[in-house]
């Protein structure tokens, strides 16, 4: 017998991520005139650039990890959206997803404490806010990406 899925919950899932794409973006670009315009009043336009790059490279080191995180979580919740899941496999997608929930508080954490202790420096706060902002960002795109990928291998099984 296939197994049928209800992706109503992820679906739903991946609209909030969306927006919240869309306001992170928002908040970046706000960020970016900030930064640009605190370093050049203060006579170093050339950081700004710098900072930029840098973050750029940051972010170039952790897209396979933040991938292989994502893609992960989606995996388990396109697999949680099963309709005649045991019980024994919903305690097991549970510990899953407390796990993950759990790494993406630990990050979150990271940065907040990142921030507080960096010292106080136009050009540090833009490494850490770029970052921070582009590490959530490529983690929703992930997340996004492999939930729709995933959700359209097991539609197949639902259709026939």
């Amino acid at each position: 017998m296939a197994n049928s899925f209800d992706f109503k919950k992820l679906r739903r899932l991946i609209k909030i991520y969306g927006v919240v794409q869309i306001l992170l973006i928002g908040l970046l670009i706000l960020m970016a005139v900030y930064f640009q315009a605190g370093l050049q009043a203060k006579g170093m336009p050339q950081l700004f650039m710098k900072s930029v790059i840098a973050t750029l490279a940051i972010q170039l080191a952790l897209f396979y990890p933040i991938y292989k995180f994502a893609s992960g979580q989606a995996k388990r919740e396109v697999e949680s959206c099963a309709d005649n899941l045991t019980a024994e496999e919903m305690k097991s997608f549970r510990t899953s997803r407390l796990i993950g929930d759990m790494i993406k508080a630990a990050v979150f954490i990271f940065f907040i404490t990142f921030i507080l202790r960096a010292p106080v420096n136009l050009f540090v706060y833009s490494l850490i806010y770029f970052s921070f902002i582009l590490t959530t960002l490529s983690y929703f795109q992930c997340y996004n990406f492999a939930a729709k990928k995933g959700m359209k291998e097991k539609e197949p099984a639902v259709k026939g």
